[in-house]
């Protein structure tokens, strides 16, 4: 894992380099700073549309007495986005920006969903019969 990260740190600064140059070469060093600043502002108003929803959602799923997982998840999402459209470059706000997009957030969320495992602890005490079974307890029924 260590050298996919290492790699990741090397890698990423270099390609933001290497675009920023690029564009400014092509419309010049002012445009090119104005233009990070101007995608900057745009992914910030978003993130902020974005995150309201969700916690929106989140709220109401708690309000009905339902774990609000893919919310969490979402929210996970939109902070990293957050976090790559305030960093100055042109690849890291199209990975934010994709982040930022809905049904690319909601199918990276149900990819890393699948791959989770969820497990649950009961607290408390239930009596069991002769038999091994619950006589009294908490049942917990999940729809998914």
């Amino acid at each position: 894992m260590f050298p996919l990260i290492a790699t990741f740190f090397l890698a990423v600064p270099i390609i933001e380099i290497y675009l920023l140059i690029q564009v400014g070469q092509v419309i010049g060093a002012g445009w090119t700073i104005m233009l990070v600043v101007l995608t900057a502002v745009i992914g910030v108003w978003l993130l902020r549309i974005q995150g309201l929803s969700t916690l929106t959602r989140a709220q109401h799923k708690l309000q009905e007495n339902e774990l609000p997982a893919r919310e969490i998840l979402e929210g996970m999402g939109l902070l990293v986005a957050g976090a790559l459209l305030l960093t100055p470059g042109f690849f890291t706000d199209a990975i934010g920006f994709f982040l930022l997009f809905p049904p690319t957030r909601i199918w990276l969320v149900s990819l890393v969903a699948s791959r989770m495992v969820v497990s649950t602890t009961i607290k408390g005490q239930a009596r069991r019969g002769h038999d091994g079974n619950v006589i009294n307890g908490v049942k917990y029924h999940r729809d998914d």
